[in-house]
């Protein structure tokens, strides 16, 4: 096999890794669902606070052995490990409050333009052609699934108020979203390897909400049924699909990644049909097919080409940032398949 042959089979197990992890956080919010008396903000703080004191654990290793350059970097670790904190209390309150499909789709499909903006003015990184038009296509999907479903016939204005509160709060963690994933990407560099500002950073997250599940979380221990949600929600999606879309970070550039992320708001809506309930009306399965027409159209350049004729990247070329192209969970964490930092495949700027 070709060098050539060995970097794209690389892209596509790592694409197909990203694809894996994002199907597992589509699943979130049709598993809270099984517990009903579990409010969103124990929800939130049981699936991101346990799942984040995992990544610590996993972790634990890399963060001592680099504690010192963490520490230089506080106010960056900070920064993420708040973010971290908000996101699940305004995702699962967003859920709760305007339904899973529409939840899940504003606060996914909001977080590429979230980073986007963050790293244009943060990084001054300009955008390219091909991800906006990806992007467009993405989020515009994601406006089609939530607006299909956004106003059932015969709701009361008490019930649109409430909605409306549900997509602010979406909103709220699309950005929150794209901060942690930032704050993780500028952490990565030079003496701090993915592993150890995941780690710190969602672990650190992870203690905040701690007090946040002290004073919600009794109705977890209701039923072994809320038992056991809780445990899925901290193990599956927010551990092991965390280590999945790492792995497949480090393979196929932080801007595919993103991309294919967005699965997540389809597998949400199906879900939210097929098990919840919910009615989904043909415009907002339109928006599902918008949604993986513009992963068809980034995807493709990414793990089949350079971009623009340059080679293709070793595997110790240093990493780079490209703007609007964070990853929405998880960013530079690679398990323990690469621990240098640096040792992920250099991302093509378009």
């Amino acid at each position: 096999m070709s060098r050539s042959q060995a970097h794209a089979r690389a892209h596509l197990w790592g694409a197909l890794s990203v694809a894996a992890a994002s199907i597992l956080w589509g699943t979130t919010g049709t598993a809270a669902t099984f517990a009903p008396a579990v409010g969103p903000l124990a929800i939130g703080a049981v699936a991101m606070g346990l799942g984040g004191l995992l990544q610590a654990l996993y972790a634990a290793r890399h963060i001592a052995l680099q504690s010192g350059n963490l520490r230089e970097r506080w106010r960056l670790v900070s920064l993420g490990a708040a973010a971290v904190a908000v996101y699940p209390l305004a995702f699962y309150s967003s859920m709760h409050l305007s339904g899973v499909a529409v939840g899940t789709v504003i606060s996914i499909g909001s977080a590429p333009v979230a980073a986007a903006l963050i790293e244009r003015f943060a990084d001054g990184k300009p955008l390219s052609r091909q991800w906006i038009l990806g992007a467009l296509l993405g989020v515009g999907g994601a406006a089609l699934l939530s607006f299909a479903s956004h106003a059932p016939a015969g709701s009361r204005g008490a019930d649109s108020w409430t909605s409306t509160a549900g997509i602010l709060l979406g909103l709220l963690a699309g950005s929150a979203y794209a901060l942690y994933s930032w704050a993780a990407h500028r952490l990565t560099g030079p003496g701090i390897t993915p592993r150890a500002a995941m780690g710190s950073i969602f672990g650190l997250g992870g203690l905040l909400l701690m007090p946040v599940l002290a004073m919600t979380g009794a109705p977890l221990l209701g039923s072994w049924r809320s038992i056991g949600v809780g445990a899925y929600m901290a193990a599956v999606p927010m551990f092991a699909g965390y280590l999945l879309f790492g792995w497949g970070l480090a393979r196929v550039g932080a801007s595919t990644a993103t991309s294919i992320s967005l699965l997540e708001t389809v597998v949400a809506a199906v879900l939210a049909v097929l098990v919840v309930g919910e009615k989904l009306p043909a415009l907002g399965w339109l928006g599902a097919v918008v949604v993986l027409a513009g992963l068809s159209i980034l995807t493709p350049q990414r793990v089949r080409q350079p971009a623009r004729g340059r080679p293709a990247p070793t595997p110790r070329a240093a990493p780079t940032r490209s703007a609007g192209v964070l990853p929405p969970c998880a960013a530079g964490q690679h398990g323990g398949a690469q621990q240098q930092a640096g040792a992920q495949p250099q991302q093509q700027n378009p």
